[in-house]
């Protein structure tokens, strides 16, 4: 289902995605980062519900249906080197460090901040380009939220 969507993604020269593609890519990566300890716990689904509603101005049942598109193709999607750094190149930097906020918040949601979690998480950041210093204030502002 998702194969000529990743296809284009991971091209060599992948062209800037469109906004529902990017939607969903960047859904995927919160969704991949939710499952990475393992505990895809039912406060992290609702987490990336409320993201997605707010950012993208959906319903919530709109924003639960792009979550459940999004798990479909995390699935599918390849390694997290190569679909993070697919996303770096479609995605414009701004966006990449809005999502790195929202990481930090679906990481958060569940009060517990697991090894799994974090490490992935700081690798994400690194690989779309996100510098330290606006991982870290996106940290801070997702713990505030």
């Amino acid at each position: 289902m998702f194969r000529d969507f990743l296809t284009r993604l991971t091209q060599p020269e992948p062209a800037q995605l469109p906004d529902e593609d990017a939607r969903l890519a960047l859904t995927a990566l919160l969704v991949r980062i939710a499952k990475s300890d393992n505990d895809y716990a039912p406060e992290e689904m609702a987490r990336i519900d409320r993201i997605t509603a707010a950012r993208y101005g959906l319903s919530p049942f709109e924003a639960a249906g792009l979550r459940s598109q999004a798990e479909g193709l995390e699935s599918e999607a390849p390694d997290t080197v190569r679909f993070t750094r697919a996303i770096k190149d479609a995605v414009a930097y701004e966006d990449r460090r809005a999502v790195v906020e929202a990481l930090w918040s679906v990481v958060l949601a569940d009060g517990e901040r697991a090894e799994e979690e974090d490490a992935l998480l700081r690798l994400v950041a690194n690989l779309l380009g996100v510098n330290d210093r606006d991982s870290a204030l996106a940290r801070q502002k997702a713990a505030r939220s």
